[in-house]
């Protein structure tokens, strides 16, 4: 049930550094290419990552760097407080939003996936949340807080 990947959905209500991971994915395919490290060793997704990725990945329209046979998606993750200990993953912008929004600051992986070789690796990081509900902080202002 993989969904073609909506590019809103890279965008983010984060506050703070969003951490972008293409520099350190350069130097790891480098050093593929250059024989120093082995794919086997950059090709070892966690099972669960890649039912996540067969499941709900969001096609990234990139051909896997590593086995050039099949095309890359992405997961994204979001860990925090009342959420499950395992994460959880967003299947939608609108669900990812919400997640964004909560009173309580979580943090957001997006990791691209490739369902073929098991190429796996970190895109970007974000923290979001931990903002007070408006309700909140309307009542705070009307009673001069």
């Amino acid at each position: 049930m993989s969904a073609l990947m909506d590019s809103s959905f890279r965008t983010t209500t984060a506050d703070g550094a969003v951490v972008e991971f293409g520099l350190v994915r350069h130097a790891l395919l480098a050093k593929i290419a250059a024989g120093t490290l082995r794919a086997s060793d950059v090709c070892d997704a966690h099972p669960e990552l890649l039912r996540a990725a067969r499941n709900i990945g969001r096609s990234t329209g990139e051909t896997c760097p590593v086995c050039a046979d099949v095309e890359l998606v992405e997961v994204t993750y979001v860990f925090g407080a009342r959420l499950p200990s395992g994460g959880t993953c967003p299947t939608s912008r609108a669900e990812l939003l919400k997640l964004e929004r909560r009173t309580e600051p979580v943090q957001c992986y997006a990791v691209e996936v490739c369902t073929g070789c098991s190429f796996h690796h970190l895109v970007r990081k974000w923290a979001a949340g931990g903002r007070p509900a408006r309700r909140v902080i309307a009542k705070q202002s009307r009673s001069g807080q």
